[in-house]
């Protein structure tokens, strides 16, 4: 059997959380543990880290910490984590650490914990307060905005390497620029994930297209990507990395992408729960994606199984004729296969429901990557594309090539 690369999400509480975010996709995922704790016991913990460690081949073992909320595992169960890491850790390896939270219970003491062990921390923001906490509340319906803003702020006090997640909403997808510059100027944020929510109603009660009133437009999708990256390719090139962006650079200078809903085919992000049990995706924790579990299987053995192999080969073999024949697949690839669920007239698979938006966005683009490809391959920055568009007069047609005039392109 071959083994492949792999990396693991693992949720050391479970879908346990101290908010209740009206979109949380996770949270239902308690009802598979119903009356279990969801803490990791140390024999999981310990099943994990030497495992990863073991199936590592690039020197950096990585240990993507994700919830619910991670800190709700209590710091002893983090000191104990990252010093158990460090002492299994191989000659030559360098451990890592990821860390994804909304930021509210994170005091000095967590900073300082974090900092140590140079723990790259995510805090999942969604705009100025308004927006913010348009859903992002606790269980008693009581806005998160002042809480996350407050552990923002020590992030940066601490000097901690920090990003920042943004899910976009049928909310504050309308405030584009709004969002991305209070990421930018006032959360201070340097790399910027923008993840689209997509949620299929609770009405629906067989396979169909409806989604919750929370949910983005496809359209309005595509809009706030299209203005979010205008603003980010006059100004902010190699100074602020976006994700999606940067995935998209990748497709036009033919590397592989470094996002896994852009990638040909999914299955090397596996999911790990509380108590050991590993899933295909996060995106898929349920009986039917049930892989195995780490304390009866090894992590190598479960990501190159027959089973996890068609998963990840179904991105790509039950692709639509419609997408296989668009011209942009080279860069999306149908996005994930989670938002697959539109009813295609080819008959041979499901659209992805975001295709609209995305197509809108990477034709928008084009010429901005091609540009930005060019550069790159003379040896010049990417981030000189900045000053070909500044110095475009706003009535000669944009450098990007797309034929407009540069007054009416890339957010003149």
């Amino acid at each position: 059997m071959s083994r492949r690369p792999f990396q693991v999400m693992a949720k050391p509480t479970g879908a346990r959380c101290n908010l209740d975010c009206r979109y949380c996709y996770y949270r239902s995922k308690a009802d598979l543990y119903s009356g279990e704790l969801l803490r990791m016991p140390t024999a999981v913990l310990t099943e994990y880290l030497s495992q990863v460690i073991a199936s590592d081949r690039s020197g950096r073992p990585t240990f993507v910490w994700q919830g619910g909320e991670p800190t709700l595992a209590g710091m002893g169960f983090f000191r104990q984590a990252f010093l158990l890491a460090e002492r299994l850790a191989q000659p030559g390896q360098r451990v890592a650490h990821s860390f994804q939270t909304n930021g509210t219970l994170l005091n000095d003491s967590w900073c300082k914990l974090l900092k140590s062990y140079d723990v790259l921390l995510g805090i999942s923001v969604d705009g100025p307060r308004s927006l913010h906490d348009t859903y992002r509340v606790d269980s008693g319906g009581k806005p998160s905005f002042d809480r996350v803003m407050r552990g923002v702020g020590l992030a940066r006090n601490h000097g901690l390497r920090f990003n920042v997640l943004c899910t976009v909403n049928a909310t504050n997808a309308e405030h584009s620029l709004e969002v991305y510059r209070f990421l930018r100027d006032t959360c201070g944020a340097r790399f910027l994930q923008f993840i689209p929510i997509v949620e299929r109603s609770a009405a629906t009660t067989a396979p169909g297209t409806q989604v919750t009133d929370r949910s983005v437009g496809p359209e309005q999708w595509g809009r706030f990507l299209v203005e979010v990256f205008d603003e980010w390719v006059r100004h902010d090139v190699g100074k602020v990395f976006v994700q999606t962006f940067e995935a998209a650079f990748a497709a036009w200078i033919g590397s592989p992408s470094p996002l896994c809903v852009f990638a040909r085919t999914c299955g090397d992000a596996l999911a790990l729960e509380h108590n050991g049990d590993v899933y295909s995706c996060d995106h898929f924790v349920d009986r039917r994606h049930l892989l195995g579990n780490i304390l009866e299987d090894r992590l190598c053995d479960l990501a190159s199984c027959g089973a996890q192999q068609r998963f990840g080969e179904a991105k790509l073999t039950a692709l639509p004729q419609t997408c296989l024949d668009c011209d942009v697949r080279f860069a999306c690839h149908g996005e994930c296969p989670k938002n697959r669920f539109i009813s295609a007239t080819d008959s041979t698979g499901p659209l992805n429901y975001l295709c609209n938006g995305y197509r809108h966005f990477f034709h928008h683009i084009d010429g901005s990557m091609r540009l930005m490809t060019r550069l790159r391959r003379s040896g010049m920055p990417a981030g000189d594309v900045m000053q070909v568009f500044r110095r475009a007069p706003r009535n000669d047609p944009c450098p990007c090539g797309s034929g407009r005039k540069a007054k009416h392109c890339h957010g003149s």
